[in-house]
């Protein structure tokens, strides 16, 4: 459906919804015949969940498509990310809140590492850490190209925001530079369209001076850019869906995606005791929660399978607490998926549970990419889930006469 029919049914209700994600959830085994991550770790109270509702999988985008975290938390929030496409740029500026205007083309950098002909070495400079990351940072603040202004933010450990605002007007229709590849040089800064020609050229002139004022800054020698946006004008989450909706995330990315549609946001300590303490502090005011867990996408993207397990568990811990506190609907899910194995995020089908309101009878009684695959709920759409979790909530009225 599309999100003006779900408006036309939304109606107010007295349960909560609650929508756990965490990051790059689904995986695979670490070897044949093996488990996942999930089917490893100890999760009693999620499994319990389970019991009490039922589950299945979910495709963020579709089959066979790898997705982004922008994308997937769309899908997550009920918008079809094939339909409604935004850059990293944006997410990553109203995630610090940068005062974005219209006509700004934003873009998600990457303070990364290249050897001496240029050729990409680490993605990530190394996680540099935070303080070496603002010096860069503060360097690459201080160019200015011809035709545009140029703000720089530093965001998150190797992140940081790169705002353009041009004298004439410009799409924000550019190539990334990223490749999202070591062994290789970034991509030259490439406008796909004619009406991104200015922002192109400015980005081109910043990138080149960058290469200079970076020089000799290791391990942050160099850049790269991907999401290049603009602000899009759509339907907001709480007109949608009537729901009065908080986020609550560490990382600045996945506060600007609830941001964009609307909800309000708030940044905490990147762990699983912070984001309950904040709901439960939090929760008379909203009828939604967003909560992200970024621990599980991390361990994967670095290839550690125990890592993973343990977030998982960590998370597992809290869930009484986050569903005794919101006393509704509980979704819990991932963005996509991020096998530890493939140190990536992958295009797998993501587990999901879902559980308050009425129910059928759950198949299975425990959390895992194989028992979600048997689950009661079947294999859906990724935003299909919020109108799901809305009308265990009581919170969608019938359909036609």
């Amino acid at each position: 459906m599309d999100l003006s029919d779900i408006a036309a049914l939304a109606q107010p209700g007295d349960r909560k919804v609650l929508l756990l994600v965490l990051d790059g959830l689904g995986g695979l085994a670490a070897q044949p015949g093996g488990k996942t991550a999930l089917e490893t770790a100890r999760t009693p109270n999620l499994d319990a969940l389970v019991g009490l509702g039922g589950c299945g999988v979910q495709t963020p985008v579709a089959p066979g498509v790898t997705p982004g975290s922008g994308p997937g938390h769309l899908s997550l929030f009920g918008y079809d990310p094939l339909r409604y496409r935004i850059g990293r740029g944006v997410l990553s500026a109203l995630g610090i809140g940068f005062d974005l205007q219209p006509g700004d083309v934003a873009v998600r950098g990457n303070l990364c590492s290249v050897d001496p002909s240029g050729v990409v070495t680490d993605r990530r400079a190394g996680r540099i850490a935070a303080d070496a990351a603002r010096q860069a940072c503060d360097l690459l603040a201080e160019i200015q190209p011809s035709g545009a202004e140029a703000f720089v933010r530093h965001v998150k450990e190797h992140r940081f925001l790169l705002v353009l605002r041009t004298n004439a007007s410009s799409s924000a229709d550019i190539l990334d530079t990223d490749t999202g590849r070591t062994g290789v040089p970034p991509r030259p800064i490439t406008a796909r369209s004619q009406g991104a020609v200015p922002a192109a050229s400015a980005a081109r002139e910043w990138v080149e001076r960058a290469s200079f004022v970076l020089a000799d800054h290791k391990p942050a020698n160099m850049v790269l850019l991907r999401g290049f946006a603009s602000l899009p004008d759509w339907p907001r989450f709480p007109d949608v869906f009537q729901m009065r909706a908080l986020a609550i995330a560490a990382y600045p990315m996945y506060l600007g995606v609830a941001r964009l549609i609307g909800m309000e946001a708030v940044q905490v300590e990147d762990s699983p005791d912070a984001l309950a303490e904040e709901l439960e502090r939090r929760v008379d005011e909203h009828d939604f929660f967003f909560l992200h867990v970024k621990g599980t996408d991390k361990a994967g993207e670095d290839g550690d399978f125990e890592r993973k397990v343990s977030v998982i568990e960590d998370v597992d811990s809290i869930v009484p607490r986050l569903v005794d506190a919101v006393g509704g609907v509980t979704l819990v899910t991932g963005d996509h998926s991020t096998p530890a194995t493939m140190k990536a995020h992958s295009w797998h089908p993501v587990p999901f549970l879902l559980s308050g309101g009425p129910a059928r009878e759950a198949l299975t009684t425990s959390f895992g990419e194989s028992e979600c695959a048997r689950g009661s709920l079947g294999h859906v759409n990724g935003w299909d889930l919020l109108p799901m979790a809305a009308a265990r909530a009581g919170r969608l009225a019938k359909y036609g006469a």
